[in-house]
């Protein structure tokens, strides 16, 4: 009776110690208040993108500040649709490029065009196109703003993905393989946990990216159609238009709370979870840290909640799809892939060489050469902008990115500030900049100009922090027992170990800072219009005309230019560091 006793005792500890595992906290109340929040926003802000599109005419978009809340709602989500689009890219064509070597003639040359063609590029042709697939909805018009955001963050995040990739370090792949893992194994436990510091950075960087271009998304203007979705790029540019300081300012206010907001309760909690993906060989001495992330943590009925997820998870894992080793190669076969990589890339070529033949004739019939010479003489001094500017940004940014890299506690503080000055579009600043140039009879040619660096050094910045961050500790401790300092350190140690991320910050700057002459060469304050003469003003006007040919014409001289760049400088340092700069 007393075992039998003491049996029962010992079942009613367990269960009650079970029950206290699983049994709702305080902390499972604050997630599931979060979460309800969550879901009413994401209903109310869906529930306003299905309205009818002649609510836009009807109800157009005022100044009033309490619309401000509601702008701010279907901007955010505008951002996030768009951001979960690039995820998916990112995922499908980044790992594509980096797997497939025939995939990589393709993939890479159209990103490099793609992330040089302008927002406004893409709106010219794509607006009535989803207008017409949802036809009387605001749907419409709320797809071609996503599409357009999403243009300004996938290229980035695709190169960011990419680059990580091809440098995962040679002995954990060979590890890999020694356990015989498939390729789905080996890139759900090597490669995408590897990726994903780089991948964090890149994707806050890409959001602030998409804000930079939100008015141009929002306000939409391609020829005879103008569309204005609600939102804070629409009061940006409502604002502007009627010269009210007071308004714009509301505007910046409520863009920095939505950054803050975004920053804490997503951000930073998914910074602290990647931080366990660090490449390292010894413990890391500071880590990033959430307010959120621990409580989600510590919640324990959403932890039980979330077991069926993570059983299926596992069991996905022990999926094997695809090779565990590659095949043997003998030189027959090696022969053959070789007389395929030439067929492939033959066709490529003629696809190409087709395409400028057929948009060479639709532009031989409506314009000239003087055309021609104009777009290309607004190309090369716009080309002269973008070195400059990255030049500068690169000389001012890599430092800082460094030093802030390096110190956890440091980046935990500067994150949201980062990225509110990321996201700070150009058309605030138009004003001031106009004003001033105006008042003093200044040059806008050359005082336009420095717009264009919103466009850049946040790549160069975000990347730089990213290396840093991701940079091994044991290296760095390595420097420190060998008294490795000042520019030895820079050229031994930090500089080789960020290079590959500066490359891919300096690259995706380098299809910014075009994106971004677009609207900082034509600034406007009311009726007082600037004009720097370069390819960026010349494509703003043709579209703003509804100037089809010479939009193509200017889209193709951007897209030349930006191709040759990479191909001549960007491509070169990309191999480099893929061969000589990574941790192995």
């Amino acid at each position: 009776m007393i075992f039998l006793s003491h049996n029962r005792n010992s079942l009613g500890e367990a269960a009650a110690l079970a029950r206290g595992r699983i049994a709702p906290n305080i902390y499972d109340t604050i997630a599931f208040a979060m979460l309800v929040a969550l879901l009413v926003l994401l209903a109310h802000g869906a529930a306003g993108m299905r309205a009818p599109s002649t609510l836009l005419t009807t109800s157009p978009v005022t100044l009033g500040l309490a619309n401000l809340p509601d702008y701010a709602l279907r901007t955010t989500l505008r951002m996030f649709a768009a951001i979960i689009v690039s995820l998916i890219f990112t995922f499908t064509v980044a790992t594509l490029a980096a797997k497939s070597r025939r995939a990589e003639m393709v993939i890479i040359p159209v990103l490099d065009i793609l992330q040089s063609v302008p927002v406004l590029g893409f709106l010219t042709f794509t607006v009535t196109f989803f207008m017409g697939l949802f036809p009387g909805s605001q749907l419409g018009a709320e797809c071609a703003a996503i599409f357009a955001i999403f243009t300004s963050q996938a290229w980035n995040m695709a190169f960011s993905f990419y680059q990580s990739l091809r440098t995962v370090p040679g002995d954990l792949d060979e590890v890999s393989r020694g356990f015989g893992l498939s390729a789905w194994q080996r890139f759900w436990r090597l490669e995408a946990p590897f990726a994903a510091p780089g991948l964090v950075w890149n994707t806050m960087m890409s959001m602030s990216g998409g804000w930079f271009f939100v008015v141009a998304s929002e306000a939409i203007t391609v020829g005879n159609t103008t569309v204005q979705l609600p939102g804070i790029g629409s009061w940006l540019a409502l604002a502007i238009d009627k010269q009210d300081f007071k308004a714009v300012a509301w505007a910046v206010l409520a863009m920095g709370v939505l950054i803050l907001l975004y920053d804490q309760l997503l951000f930073r909690p998914v910074v602290a979870w990647a931080d366990k993906f660090r490449f390292e060989q010894t413990a890391g001495q500071e880590k990033p840290r959430s307010w959120v992330y621990d409580i989600l943590r510590r919640a324990r009925l959403l932890r039980t909640v979330g077991l069926p997820i993570a059983w299926l998870w596992q069991r996905a894992m022990l999926l094997r799809l695809g090779r565990r080793t590659p095949p043997a190669t003998t030189v027959a076969s090696r022969r053959f892939s070789r007389l395929l990589d030439f067929a492939w890339l033959g066709l490529v070529l003629l696809v190409a060489l087709w395409g400028g033949i057929e948009t060479v004739l639709y532009l031989g019939q409506t314009l000239g050469w003087n055309d021609v010479i104009e777009a290309f003489s607004g190309g090369l001094l716009t080309l002269l902008r973008v070195i400059v500017l990255i030049a500068v940004a690169s000389v001012i940014w890599v430092p800082i990115g460094v030093w802030i890299g390096l110190r956890p506690a440091v980046a935990e503080r500067v994150q949201p500030l980062a990225q509110f000055l990321a996201a700070f579009p150009a058309n605030v600043l138009f004003p001031f900049a106009v004003i001033a140039i105006v008042a003093t009879g200044a040059s806008p040619g050359i005082w336009l100009s420095p717009l264009m660096v919103l466009g850049t050094q946040w790549y160069i910045l975000f990347n730089v922090i990213a290396g840093a961050s991701a940079f091994p500790s044991d290296l760095k401790e390595a420097a420190r027992v060998f008294k490795i300092r000042s520019w030895s350190w820079w050229k031994n140690v930090m500089l080789p170990g960020i290079f590959p991320y500066y490359i891919t910050g300096a690259l995706t700057a380098s299809g910014g800072s075009w994106n971004a002459s677009i609207v900082a060469e034509l600034a406007s304050w009311g009726n007082t219009r600037l004009e720097a003469f370069g390819l960026g003003s010349y494509i703003a006007k043709a579209t703003e005309a509804g100037d089809f040919p010479r939009v193509i014409l200017g889209i193709a001289v951007m897209s030349l230019f930006v191709t040759l760049f990479n191909r001549t400088l960007w491509r070169p340092l990309y191999v480099f560091a893929e061969r000589r700069m990574r941790l192995d």
